[in-house]
């Protein structure tokens, strides 16, 4: 059974047969997906490079049902997870440099390639990665995009000591227990009268939590923002300091709107996210095996995804939604 976008609009469950994991590839049983606001965009329509009919999902935690030929890497029985990124070719000139992240020939999970809101799914073994034991399977979820992507963008953010998060969700309450671990002072931007995210920020150990349009008790280093929010740029440069950077952590954001220069200005830095590199999930999933991260998770029946998307849509959600065939 699977739950496919076919057109705009909600969901739609059929059933379909076992898939087959050809040459280089495993056939994974689900356990768990996580429920992403890329799902949102993708059943909004918002990302050109979808294609359609295709099963969504790219935080699938699932055991190794099926090996292709010429997989050694993994056996039958393992406990694996899947990212967003799929597939890259490995030729071109950003895969040569280690940045396969931005390969114009890279194919995604859940958005190319057939994802994990289904009982089965097939992936390329080279983009499955072992899962932390710690972890059971509905909280390891999130770990596959929340994570990856907070983290990679924690990074990027630089090594400063004053962090701001806009948008306390999936991403904002994993990346945080990584920021206080290592000795950063964080602070939480929600949409303005959240009182609820802010008290589950502080719960988690934020210094501060506020509403996105007020200002923080120090001046930031960094910022990243998880809220699909063009005009919060402006306001995440009006609270950074000089050379602080900020960061844009979503595939797809509002339009930006113009803003003085006098606020960007002082050496501050504007920059996106794109995706991940394999690299990136190694390093991640170490550290979340060394330093457990508590994820709040809310699970629902694989035949209840519209219901999950919405209520994540709804912002009715403390942490991540998961499905569970």
């Amino acid at each position: 059974m699977v739950l496919a976008r076919v057109g705009a609009g909600a969901l739609e469950e059929c059933e379909r047969e076992i898939p087959v994991a050809l040459p280089g590839e495993i056939l994974i049983k689900v356990r768990a997906c996580g429920v992403c606001r890329t799902d949102l965009h993708l059943l909004a329509g918002e990302l050109p490079q979808a294609e359609m009919p295709i099963v969504p999902g790219h935080e699938i935690v699932g055991s190794v049902a099926g090996l292709g030929d010429g997989v050694t890497t993994f056996t039958l029985g393992e406990r694996v997870g899947v990212p967003w990124l799929g597939y890259t070719c490995d030729a071109c000139e950003y895969c040569a440099a280690a940045r396969e992240n931005l390969c114009p020939n890279a194919r995604f999970t859940g958005c190319q390639l057939d994802g994990g809101y289904a009982d089965y799914a097939v992936v390329d073994a080279r983009y499955a990665f072992r899962i932390p034991a710690a972890y059971a399977d509905a909280e390891a979820a999130p770990l596959l995009c929340a994570g990856l992507i907070g983290y990679r963008s924690f990074r990027m953010a630089g090594d400063g000591r004053h962090l701001g998060l806009y948008g306390f969700g999936a991403a904002a309450h994993i990346i945080a227990q990584v920021a206080i671990a290592d000795g950063r002072r964080v602070y939480a931007f929600t949409s303005p009268g959240d009182a609820r995210a802010q008290a589950f920020a502080r719960e988690l150990g934020a210094s501060w939590a506020g509403g996105s349009d007020e200002a923080p008790p120090e001046r930031l280093d960094a910022a990243i923002i998880f809220a699909p929010v063009g005009a919060l740029v402006p306001e995440a440069l009006r609270r950074v300091g000089p050379g602080g950077v900020v960061v844009c952590a979503g595939i797809h954001m509002s339009d930006i709107p113009g803003f003085p220069y006098r606020v960007l200005w002082e050496e501050r830095i504007v920059r996106s996210v794109a995706n991940l590199t394999r690299q990136d999930a190694r390093d991640f999933l170490a550290l979340a095996a060394a330093t457990p991260i508590k994820t709040r998770v809310h699970t629902y029946p694989l035949g209840e995804a519209n219901r999950a998307l919405a209520d994540v849509r709804e912002g009715k959600i403390e942490g991540a939604a998961v499905l569970v065939p």
